[in-house]
């Protein structure tokens, strides 16, 4: 079995760049490429996870079967912080395989996330803390704790937070894309 071309097979699959899924496993960009050309061989604690940021596990990899994961637990979370702006935390981790991607986003004070350029899908948030405003092609929307928002992702769009204190907001994608 060549284990970097499976690996990059299920990489490309899920739409994802060598940066995004080094960034996702803190691994290198190199050591991904590296990978994926098979010039390199990964542990087992790193292939275990790396297949779980793509979205399967080692069972399906060597094409065992298994029963989908349904229920996930706090220590089943990827946190990753974006240049101190804010938290992402990938509540469901292998949504990547799924057609829509869950994420919790914690927003610090006067923090905005990056631009996300128009792409193919839909998006929704639902603010469980603070307020952010919705940028949204030409249009600004406040959202406010206990509100939501739903959208095509065919404008950029981004959001921001204009208070002092964190928001926080469960942020869906599909297909996935963050």
């Amino acid at each position: 079995m060549n284990i970097g071309e499976n690996i990059k097979r299920i990489r490309v699959a899920n739409s994802l760049t060598q940066q995004e899924l080094a960034d996702r496993c803190e691994l290198t960009k190199g050591y991904i490429s590296q990978l994926e050309r098979d010039l390199t061989s990964p542990s087992i604690a790193t292939l275990t996870d790396i297949l779980e940021c793509l979205g399967t596990d080692l069972a399906s990899f060597f094409n065992e079967e298994v029963n989908s994961k349904i229920v996930f637990r706090e220590d089943d979370v990827f946190v990753k912080e974006d240049d101190d702006n804010y938290i992402i935390n990938w509540i469901v981790p292998n949504a990547q395989k799924n057609s829509m991607e869950p994420i919790l986003v914690k927003l610090k004070s006067y923090a905005r996330t990056k631009l996300h350029e128009p792409h193919e899908g839909e998006e929704f948030g639902y603010i469980l803390t603070g307020t952010v405003i919705l940028n949204y092609g030409n249009q600004i929307h406040k959202v406010k704790k206990g509100e939501s928002f739903y959208f095509k992702s065919n404008k950029h769009h981004y959001i921001e937070n204009a208070g002092r204190t964190q928001a926080s907001v469960v942020w869906v994608c599909t297909p996935p894309s963050f």
